[in-house]
């Protein structure tokens, strides 16, 4: 039992040792299993490595081999530049051989150039040094100019003086007498001489009754001056004997039949100028009807026969543009107005006569006075022709009828009106003025006009004679005034005279054209004007006054 028990305990000895060994063993091979696992996984990286790496290779001999491809052809590409270049250094060198022969040739060229610059740069040296000479003379020119405008300023305003003083040494009031020619329809059977006598003022037998044509025996004595005509006349007396008058009259100028509108208007241009200057002028034919007295203010249709209205138009217009050198601008505007049986209507206006009523206005200030017409139209002028329409419109609408005096007789007092401004920017200087030109109706008698037996050419008739009977009374208050000092003018006794108020004081110039008839029959007319005329003449009305506008 010792035995067994011993084997027993040997053999579970031996089994514990075997377990312990069994134990170790596994642990043991555990440890390999687990360093196998790990010399697995070891290789797998390695593996993969590889395989990373040779695939790198293949990659990196695939580069190479598309850069070897890449470096081929570029070394193509430079082999043909290199050929090209080659070419084009074959050609420039042959370009170069051929410069240097021009080369040579510039070189020639730019020595000549080089010549001729010299000779220009002297050239330029001598124009630079001319033009610094020309500078200073354009500069001393230029103060020249300065002073001959300044200077020429001056002379003007020397010159306004003087030719206003020339006018006021004349007469502020003038009369011309212009006798018309003998006119076809004058004459129903040759006259028996040059001269017919006609008959006196004071025993004048009907016209009817004398010789139709025949000419009044006028004469112009003085051929120097031509200031004076004379009239003759017959008559019988109560004992059967002729008894012959001589009439002499003596006016600022006459004219002869022969004489020409272009005559007529070379003595009054100087009141054009007026106008510019700044001063009032009124101009105006007196006659009896068919004495000439619309030809000479209207004129007819030719450049020879064109009247004084055209006429001063056009020296203002000269006048105002002769001026404009000196710093003078003007502004010119017209009117045409007619009086009717002492109705005022416009000539150039679109409505009925008669339909308006127009009123007179007179604006005075300190430095000037002025005069207009309301519901009037006034036009701007800019050229002379612009007055020739308007004077064909305002003829158009002009008021006429037949009288025994003339066929067409105008009937109506006919008023131009030509208003002018001035400015001028280099002196500051500032002036208006206007220019009346008046063709008024004719001065006949009733007995003469045969206008007793009709009431309207009655009451026309004596209406014309109205106003000029208070144009004859305006003036002599004027000559009056001028002699007693104060007096009242009676400018309202008719619209003529109320109208051309600014136009007939002493602050303008004024000039009557004297129209008259050269035939017998209508001698007594003539007489009666020409003592009206020299009475008009025999008046002063003081200094004209230059209109002066305020600045703006």
């Amino acid at each position: 039992m010792d035995a067994e028990r011993t084997k027993v305990a040997e053999l579970e000895a031996n089994h514990r040792a075997l377990s312990r060994e069994l134990a170790s063993s596994k642990a043991v091979e555990l440890d390999k299993r687990r360093e196998l696992v790990n010399a697995s996984d070891e290789m797998e990286k390695m593996r993969m490595k590889h395989s990373r790496e040779v695939m790198e290779l293949e990659m990196e001999i695939q580069k190479r081999a598309r850069e070897i491809r890449e470096l081929t052809e570029e070394l193509r590409l430079a082999k043909e530049d290199l050929e090209r270049e080659r070419e084009t250094v074959s050609t420039l060198r042959a370009t170069v051989s051929h410069q240097s022969t021009a080369h040579v040739t510039l070189n020639a060229q730019i020595n000549a150039l080089q010549a001729e610059k010299s000779a220009l740069q002297t050239q330029l040296d001598a124009a630079t040094s001319a033009v610094s000479q020309q500078t200073l003379d354009q500069v001393s020119a230029n103060r020249r100019i300065a002073e001959l405008e300044a200077e020429a300023r001056e002379a003007e305003m020397v010159r306004r003086k003087l030719h206003n003083m020339v006018q006021e040494l004349k007469g502020n009031i003038r009369v011309f007498c212009r006798v018309r020619p003998v006119l076809p329809h004058d004459l129903t059977s040759p006259p028996a001489g040059l001269r017919r006598s006609g008959s006196s003022s004071g025993n004048s037998p009907n016209p009817d009754e004398q010789e139709k044509g025949a000419v009044a025996d006028i004469a112009f004595p003085d051929k120097r001056d031509h200031k004076e005509i004379v009239l003759a006349s017959s008559s019988s007396s109560a004992m059967g004997n002729e008894r012959k008058e001589v009439h002499n009259f003596s006016f600022d100028r006459v004219f002869e039949p022969e004489s020409t509108q272009s005559d007529v208007f070379e003595e009054i241009s100087l009141l054009a100028q007026s106008c510019v200057d700044g001063y009032n002028v009124c101009i105006f034919a007196y006659g009896q009807t068919g004495s000439g007295k619309s030809f000479t203010m209207e004129g007819g249709a030719s450049e020879a026969t064109m009247g004084m209205i055209p006429r001063a138009v056009s020296e203002v217009f000269r006048a105002a543009q002769a001026l404009k050198s000196k710093g003078w601008e003007y502004k010119m505007e017209g009117q045409f107005l007619e009086i009717y049986n002492e109705t005022i209507n416009d000539l150039l206006g679109k409505g009925e006569f008669d339909k308006k009523k127009h009123e007179i206005k007179h604006d005075k200030t300190a430095s000037s006075a002025s005069t207009r017409v309301t519901d009037v139209n006034v036009m701007p002028l800019h050229t002379p022709r612009e007055v020739t329409a308007l004077l064909r419109l305002a003829n158009s609408r002009r008021t006429v009828a037949a009288t025994l005096m003339n066929e067409r007789s105008s009937r109506s007092h006919s008023v131009f009106t030509l208003r002018i401004s001035g400015s001028n920017e280099h002196t500051g200087e500032r002036c208006e003025g206007s220019l009346n030109l008046v063709d008024l109706a004719g001065s006949e008698r009733l007995n003469s006009s045969g206008a007793a037996g009709d009431k309207e050419r009655l009451k026309e008739t004596q209406n014309i004679n109205r106003s000029l009977s208070a144009l004859g009374d305006v003036i002599a208050a004027l000559g009056e005034k001028g002699e007693k000092g104060e007096k009242h003018i009676p400018y309202r006794n008719s619209k003529l005279t109320y109208l051309l108020q600014n136009s007939l004081s002493g602050n303008s110039k004024t000039l009557m054209i004297l129209n008259l008839s050269p035939l017998a029959a209508h001698l007594s007319e003539s007489l009666t004007s020409l003592r009206f005329a020299t009475k008009v003449n025999n008046t002063t009305i003081g200094t004209a006054k230059k209109q002066l506008r305020g600045s703006s």
